[in-house]
């Protein structure tokens, strides 16, 4: 089962905890610390590990699972799902974008403020993003 202790959700940080978690999910699996067919904990493990309700860990699985990342199987629990097709990567991408742009507009952003922000985002080579299709 993955290892996910190094996740922290900080409640005073303005990003909602199912955010939160959702996205450092995503980054270990972007970075390759979470691999294709990875188990993770359980959504009650997880709360009670992150101290958060399971309903907030719940929502970012299903994010996840939308996103294609994730996926359940009663049998195996939640794994880290396959590489995808270029299709559904789209898809993918527009489902973050959406994600991405509700969180920086409750954080008062505008649109030149975010998209250079994403630029700075891409040449930073230290940055970890969802992996390629």
């Amino acid at each position: 089962m993955a290892d996910l202790v190094m996740i922290a959700v900080e409640p005073d940080n303005g990003v909602a905890p199912w955010r939160q978690v959702r996205d450092q999910i995503a980054a270990r699996i972007g970075s390759g610390t979470l691999p294709v067919g990875a188990r993770l904990p359980t959504i009650r493990q997880l709360a009670r590990d992150l101290g958060l309700a399971a309903g907030t860990v719940a929502r970012a699985y299903r994010e996840l699972e939308a996103a294609g990342v994730l996926q359940t199987a009663r049998r195996h629990g939640t794994v880290v799902a396959r590489r995808v097709v270029p299709d559904e990567a789209a898809q993918q991408l527009r489902v973050a974008a959406a994600g991405y742009v509700t969180s920086v507009r409750a954080l008062g952003f505008g649109e030149e403020a975010v998209i250079a922000a994403v630029r700075d985002q891409f040449r930073d080579p230290s940055t970890q993003g969802m992996p390629p299709p």
